[in-house]
């Protein structure tokens, strides 16, 4: 509410205009790209026991998917939702994608808050007992943001 409040205030003062709001999805999916790299790197480096290099992925991660958050609750205040055109075989692909991607969207948070703190308190143990879980659900997240965009933007785009 008080980002939608505060967008609108901002459109009023002519600091967020449309244009700019028109370019949020290619925005979002690119910081969905970049998380995808930046959790998958880091992953690469705790394997190899390069754990500050780790540390430092996961919070550049972290800080990339609050900055797509931010962004996509922008957007969607001032856009509201776009309706998905193709048909046939792939709308059922497409729905099926989009369900999963939001349901585990909202699954993921407290799973991520989690594996931080634990690792923030150096529960190391149980920070790597839960990411085996927040790994995985945060992967499909970012990636199947990634294929939303795609299939929503540019195999099937709203005329």
């Amino acid at each position: 509410m008080l980002l939608t409040a505060h967008c609108s205030l901002l459109t009023a003062f002519g600091l967020l205009s449309a244009g700019w709001v028109s370019a949020l999805p290619h925005f979002n999916a690119a910081l969905n790209f970049t998380t995808f790299v930046l959790l998958l790197t880091g992953y690469f480096f705790i394997r190899r026991k390069n754990i500050i290099a780790h540390r430092n992925c996961q919070i550049a991660a972290l800080s990339v998917a609050v900055l797509f958050l931010i962004s996509y609750v922008t957007y969607h205040s001032q856009h509201g939702a776009t309706r998905f055109l193709g048909q046939g075989v792939v709308r059922p692909i497409y729905f099926t994608i989009l369900t999963t991607h939001t349901i585990l969207a909202a699954v993921i948070v407290p799973f991520v808050i989690i594996t931080v703190l634990r690792a923030k308190r150096g529960d190391f143990l149980r920070h790597r007992a839960i990411a085996r879980w927040t790994l995985p659900m945060w992967l499909y997240v970012s990636i199947t943001g990634v294929m939303v965009y795609v299939m929503l933007y540019h195999l099937y785009p709203s005329r």
